[in-house]
């Protein structure tokens, strides 16, 4: 198993997330590339010290971008959807 640094490498904050968060109580995460359901699953029950109801995870494609005069393409990457279960939540933004 890898590392939870590994794993688990960003929360991602943006509009459509927060709205996931408040509703469905899912947690959006950039994780690695070779990270795998269970051990992401694993690795925020571990670190955030909540259950994880469930696990979707989505591999996103880098788009081809212009940078002045030459073309290149973005990384791809991969996200993982976490939904925990009921009563169980993650602050991001705790002081």
């Amino acid at each position: 198993m890898a590392e939870i640094h590994e794993i688990i490498l960003r929360p991602l904050v943006t509009e459509r997330s927060a709205q996931a968060e408040a509703t469905e109580n899912t947690y959006v995460f950039q994780v690695g590339d070779n990270a795998n359901k269970h051990e992401i699953k694993a690795a925020v029950e571990s670190f955030f010290s909540v259950k994880v109801e469930d696990v979707r995870t989505v591999r996103v494609r880098g788009k081809y971008r212009r940078f002045g005069r030459f073309y290149g393409k973005r990384s791809n990457w991969k996200k993982a959807y976490v939904k925990l279960a009921s009563g169980h939540s993650i602050n991001f933004f705790e002081a």
